[in-house]
């Protein structure tokens, strides 16, 4: 895993996988994770960015969008509750 640190980062093209950011401000940036090592941010700032996802992450989001579609609703909610800190734990 590289680290970046104190960067800033304008209008750029960012692949997050395996990377580690301390510090860092994007601005106006595409980030993009494709299923590899999740990144980690420390103490960084996001403004006007734009979040994609390719290969094996995409695949993944496809997945849960069937899932959802053929009456899985449920655990997909489940997860996104997790995700976002509303799973009551």
């Amino acid at each position: 895993m590289s680290m970046q640190t104190a960067t800033i980062f304008n209008n750029e093209t960012v692949p997050l996988d395996g990377e580690h950011f301390a510090d860092c401000e994007f601005q106006s940036c595409r980030m993009i994770y494709g299923g590899g090592e999740p990144p980690a941010f420390d103490h960084c700032r996001f403004n006007d960015c734009e979040w994609k996802f390719e290969g094996a992450a995409a695949k993944t989001l496809a997945h849960l969008k069937l899932v959802w579609s053929v009456g899985g609703k449920a655990p997909v909610q489940a997860m996104i509750k997790e995700i976002t800190g509303g799973g009551g734990r």
